[in-house]
């Protein structure tokens, strides 16, 4: 069995662990049906992991004897990045900043960061639980923040997906401009950084 099943077990028997990762994390292993079918431009085979509120999927990218299996996110407005270089810096990375999707925004991360402990009291103490109980690393939210936007920053081309039936037309990417083909990355987004300083 491969790292990332053993981690999925091992959530999905203790319902603390699957708990906190629903909430806050919005990181559901019960729901494992994307809203649409998908497929990269590699045709590295895409599993279905966990769901969110929002109807967006989270995949395991690569079969089970792949040595690299990044996470891809996939919302339902049709977004995508990679959030992890494998499931455990993934969770990892979705636990310490579980409002990592509104990093986009222009909400200060200060605000977010407090919002959600308003909302989560305990957020710290599940969080060092979690992560304890995983053997998964403990980052600062801005070391966590980083190494997400580093990761996002390579999803393309080779991780942007799209849906087979309609013409192949790539999903955008979540932070940063419209994907197109052709282009080795897409140009970032200058906020962003601009976001992290202000913590």
């Amino acid at each position: 069995m491969i790292a990332s099943d053993k981690l999925l077990d091992r959530i999905a028997g203790d319902p603390f662990l699957s708990g906190f990762l629903a909430c806050p994390g919005d990181f559901d292993i019960t729901c494992r049906n994307p809203v649409e079918d998908l497929s990269l431009p590699t045709g590295i085979p895409l599993r279905p992991i966990a769901g969110c509120g929002a109807g967006g999927t989270y995949f395991l990218c690569g079969g089970t004897d792949s040595a690299y299996q990044p996470v891809l996110y996939a919302d339902s407005e049709g977004r995508a990045t990679l959030i992890g270089g494998d499931l455990a810096e993934a969770l990892t990375l979705i636990t310490t900043v579980p409002y990592w999707r509104d990093l986009g925004t222009d909400f200060p991360i200060t605000d977010l960061a407090a919002d959600l402990r308003a909302d989560h009291p305990t957020l710290d103490a599940d969080r060092a639980r979690f992560l304890a109980a995983l053997g998964l690393p403990s980052p600062s939210e801005p070391e966590a923040i980083t190494r997400l936007l580093a990761v996002a920053a390579s999803t393309a081309p080779d991780y942007v997906p799209a849906v087979p039936d309609d013409d192949h037309v790539p999903y955008d990417l979540f932070f940063g401009a419209p994907f197109r083909p052709g282009h080795a990355t897409a140009p970032g987004a200058p906020h962003l950084s601009a976001n992290l300083s202000r913590r």
